[in-house]
Order: structure tokens, then sequence, then C-alpha cells
């Protein structure tokens, strides 16, 4: 794994000190090596983090065979040996990084769909004086870019971008990313926080001549949903195990130790129990847990690691660790981000990384299987009856408890065309679009809905179009971005056997009836679970990779809100009407309305983000 950083710029915008200064910041992402390549108007620098071939040789920015082509990846590609077979040459390293140049010069830039991996990746052709970029299918590995004035920058985290005095000139906020942050808690792509840096598509390739930026899509989820569903149980299963073996396969080739995390819980167990059938040596473990023991599920991951025989190793939160690491993570996150998960996230990563340099991990389970209980609302909120009474069920249930006021959140919607937004926001604790528009300043008033292309092979049932919604956004722009920012703050490579392309593919055209079955979430993938593991390790509620977040802000994170929620720095900010925010803090303090906590916290982060990052550029 490692960090990217580069320019394109004909008026010289970047400064060789510049492109030093700007992969330096990454360090943490490549400890093991750093390399620069500088032709005329063109720069590529690069931090490594060897995982293959651990060799100087395999360092980058690397040349081409004939030395016509140029690279700085980041990221892994696993079927690399089929690749070089293919091409038939004799490779000088064992690293995939020659393959992928090899391979570029023979089949241009379609030889990406041969790829199976995660990667960032810049390429220049110096007889073409051309750039190329390629972003991974799934959108596991980062990619930025601010291009101004015919001028190309790039690099793996924004932190990287904002060190350019090409980038003081471009650092205006961008309202449409300040509106949807409150309402998600992210900022989904092609978004950043600022108005001119933008997030590099997932399953997309470009092309940069030092003029335009042409962009083009090779792999798209909407494009996998084949008409017909796979809904034989029995092949499902098989094929399931046989492709989830198969990328676990490919996802343990390193030269350099190894583990997986384990929660406890479907996903992570599942990866964990394969990696450990299919390689020859004990697996390491590792998981954490939480002082409050509601959000503990540590046992439960002994419980599996017992059973499987890996080598476990396990940590207890505190508060005091938490209230450590928040001014950490607003750095490392470079934008608003208020997946609180991200503190548990790197925690467990920094201890992986005392044992191991890689790791796998289950994310992407409940987005393919169906595992959030938002989808059971997105069918509520779908059935014609309930669509068409819902101001009235709204009603009926804000003059109930505080409990069932929240749900009546979720019947508070005025158009359907957003609704997969308002159900995510709802199940999230976020603000709603009503809730943000009321909030906000008028500045930040451009609600603009996210964009949904219609499948037209199939008609999805409303969880399969919710989870679409999540695979698209949700998954790419939260929670990869969480596990990715929080394991190479440590250096730590972390790789997503459930998002081979194919193990998606699949999953996109299995059955709904058995994804959930009787009531029961991610059937088949359990299903699968339980030839591996017993099941009635697993007889218990789902409680998720979470927080007690709200119990802490009203404990040792309450400084926060005094912090970053004061009258004059939401005022200073301008973000926000600052009496909203009076009345929603002492709402959330004196009530027992504590589904407000996220509401609260989101301010937090958006606050924070312009106090400690903002105003420092």
């Amino acid at each position: 794994m490692c960090g990217i950083t580069g320019y394109f710029s004909n008026k010289n915008v970047v400064t060789d000190t510049e492109l030093r200064s700007m992969t330096q910041v990454l360090n943490h992402r490549g400890p093991d090596a750093e390399g620069f390549f500088t032709h005329q108007h063109i720069g590529l620098g690069h931090r490594r983090l060897s995982i293959i071939d651990l060799s100087e040789q395999a360092n980058q920015p690397m040349f081409s065979h004939s030395g016509d082509s140029v690279v700085v990846f980041n990221g892994e590609i696993y079927n690399f040996q089929e690749i070089g077979n293919e091409l038939g040459i004799t490779p000088k390293t064992s690293s995939d990084t020659e393959i992928i140049l090899e391979a570029f010069e023979k089949w241009g830039p379609l030889f990406v769909n041969k790829l199976n991996g995660m990667f960032a990746m810049a390429i220049y052709r110096i007889s073409e004086n051309k750039l190329y970029l390629f972003r991974d299918r799934m959108g596991i590995k980062p990619l930025f870019y601010l291009l101004a004035d015919g001028q190309l920058v790039f690099a793996s985290e924004l932190k990287a971008i904002t060190q350019l005095s090409f980038f003081k000139q471009h650092k205006n906020i961008n309202p449409n990313a300040v509106n949807t942050f409150l309402q998600l808690g992210y900022i989904p792509a092609p978004n950043t926080i600022y108005e001119r840096v933008h997030k590099f598509p997932q399953g997309a390739y470009a092309i940069f001549d030092g003029n335009r930026l042409e962009l083009t899509s090779y792999w798209s989820l909407i494009e996998q949903v084949k008409p017909s569903p796979l809904s034989n149980f029995g092949e499902a299963k098989e094929q399931l195990n046989e492709l989830l073996t198969s990328s676990v396969k490919y996802r343990l080739i390193s030269d350099v130790p190894y583990g997986t995390f384990l929660s406890g819980g479907t996903d992570s167990s599942l990866v964990t129990a394969v990696a450990q059938k299919v390689t020859n040596h004990q697996m390491k473990t590792f998981s954490i847990g939480f002082a409050e023991s509601k959000f503990n599920e540590s046992a439960y991951a002994k419980q599996v690691a017992t059973y499987l025989n890996t080598g476990h190793h396990s940590f207890l939160l505190t508060e005091k660790e938490a209230l450590e690491l928040v001014p950490e993570m607003f750095r490392y996150y470079d934008e608003p981000f208020a997946d609180s998960s991200a503190i548990p996230t790197m925690l467990v990563s920094k201890m992986a990384r005392q044992q191991v340099t890689m790791t796998l991990s289950g994310d992407g389970g409940d987005e393919l299987f169906h595992g959030y209980g938002m989808y059971n609302w997105a069918k509520r909120l779908k059935n014609p009856i309930a669509h068409s009474n819902r101001h009235v069920i709204k009603n009926i249930l804000n003059q109930l408890s505080p409990k069932y006021q929240r749900v009546s959140k979720l019947f508070d919607f005025d158009s359907s065309a957003l609704l997969k937004q308002h159900i995510f926001s709802q199940e999230q604790y976020y603000f709603s679009l009503k809730e943000s528009q009321k909030i906000l300043n008028q500045a930040y008033h451009i609600p603009l809905p996210l964009d949904e292309n219609p499948i037209s092979n199939r008609q999805l049932n409303a969880a399969e179009s919710q989870a679409l919604f999540d695979l698209m956004y949700y998954l790419p722009d939260d929670l990869l971005v969480k596990v990715d920012r929080a394991s190479m703050r440590f250096s730590l490579e972390d790789r997503v056997p459930l998002l081979d392309y194919r193990v998606v593919t699949f999953a996109l055209n299995l059955h709904p009836g058995l994804k959930t079955h009787n009531g029961i979430k991610k059937y088949l993938l359990k299903e699968l679970l339980y030839d591996y593991v017993p099941r009635e390790l697993f007889n218990r509620p789902k409680w998720g990779f979470s927080i007690p977040m709200n119990k802490w802000l009203k404990g040792d994170l309450n400084f926060l809100i005094e912090e970053y929620l004061s009258e004059r720095k939401v005022v200073e900010a301008g973000f926000v009407e600052p009496e909203e925010v009076i009345h929603l803090i002492q709402e959330y303090l004196t009530t027992n309305k504590e589904y407000l906590y996220n509401r609260v916290w989101v301010l937090i982060c958006l606050h924070q983000w312009y106090q400690e990052v903002y105003k420092n550029l």
C-alpha cells in the first residue's frame, strides 16, 4: 500500500519542493521508500509500504521495459501473475507494479479491465505526453484531483493537495458538500469539501493531455445487474463459497505478516474462517471491545477465534483512549467526517500493526447481502398505504415517547425521489433534508440529490434499491474511507475479500429471498458461515462496529460541544444559524431525546474541521 502524488502543469504551478512536500505528508501511507519523477511539466511522487517484492527494484516511480511509461501506484493487483503469464514476458521483479506497466503498454488503458485488485494509479506515457489515471471498480483506494486553469494535480489524500500554493487560490468551501454532510455524515463523490477538488470516480480511468481531462467509466454497479437473479439456494451457496475462497486466496498473496480483523460478526468471521482454511499457518486475528458492555462484542470474537484456533489479540477501548484520538481523527480524514466508528477502527489498526503489516476485513457484507435495518424501512415506506398516510403516522408517533418520536422522523419526507437519502439520514440519526434546510445558513441551501442511474435490466425491490444506493455512496465514501485512513494512519494495509468485483457481481444478481429469508438478514452468507463455524456462536443480536457516542457526549467528550459549538465559533464559521444550534443542544442535554446525539456530533465534526483544518490552510 502506498501514497501517490503528482501534477501535469504547463504553467509550473507546482515546484519540485512542493512535490516533495505533498509526498512527504503521506509518509504514513508508505514508510519504507520514497521516490520522484519529474520531466518538464510532469511530476510524480510516491511513498511505499512494501507488501509484495520487498526489494529496492520494486520501488516507484517505476519505468516500463521500453522506458516509455512510468507509474506511481497505490494498491495491490492480486491476479498479476496470471496477467504476466498472458503477456509472456520475463519480469525483472516479482512485483505487481512491473506487470501493470507492461500490460498498459500492450493493451492501452483498457488493460484495467483485466485487473482484479484495489488501486489508484497514474501512468505517464512519455511518447504521447499524456497522463493516465485509474481507480478500482469499488473505490477501495482513494484518489483526489484538482483541475483548474488547465492545470492538474492529484494525490491519495486531500492533505497532500492542500499543501500547494496553487490550491490556496481554489480553496472555496463547497456549499453542496456542507448540505449533504449534515444529512449523511460524509461527503459523497465526486464532491469534496472544496469546490474545485474532486474525488476521482470509482471504476473509471482518465486521460489528461495538458488541456482536457477525459473521463471514461470502464465498470459500474448498474451495468452488472442482470435480468434474472439466481434463486437456487444450493447453487448460490456453492458459487459463493467458490468465489469467496478464490478472493481470500488472492488476498493472502503477501511477502509480509498478515491477519484479519475479527469483530465476531458474520462478515469478519466468514472471511477469517475461509482464510484459516486456505492458509498453512495459524492466522492472527484482532478485535476491539468496549468498557460499556452493551457495545462489547469482543467476547463473541474470542469464541470464534477459539473455535478456528487463530492467534487472537483483543483490546478494550475506554473513554480515555477515545478522547485522545478525537483530534487525530479529524487530522487524518482531511474533510468533515462523522463516522465515529473511525475511533475504534484506528485503535484496532494500531494494535494490529504491532503484529502484522496486512489485514483482511469483512467490509461490504451488509450492503451486498442486506444486513442493515434500513432495508426493512425501505420496504415499509414504499408500501402504498404507509406512503400515502405517512404524515398522519408521523403526527401520531410524534405524540408518543422519544423512541417513537425518532421513528416519526422516518415518515417525515416530501419527495420519494429523495427517499433513499432520507432513510439513510434518519437511520443514522443525522439531520433530515427539512431539518438541514432549517438550520443551515441561507448560503448553504443547495440540496442537490445524489445521482441514481435507473436500472434497465431488472426491476429492483425497495431493499435492493436502498442497498444499491449504499454500494454507490455509503460504502466507498464512508466505510472504505474510514478503514483506509484508519489503517494507513499506522501503515497497515487492509484488504476486503467481499469486495472482489466477482463477489459483488454475484451478490447483485442474487435473489432477494436469499439475502433475507424468514426475517433472517444475510441469510445465504450466514448459511455459508455455518459450514465453517457452529451457528450457536451467532445466536445473539447484531450490534455492529459502533461506539457509545451518546454517553460520551454527555460525559468526557462533552467539552467538544463547548469547544466547537459556542455561539462565537458557529457565527465565525457561518455554516448554520446559531440560535438553531443553541436550541438543538438544549433539547439534547435537557430532554430524553437521545437520538439527537448524532445531529450534535455531525455539527461538532463540521466545526472542528473548520477550526482545526480550514483556518490553518
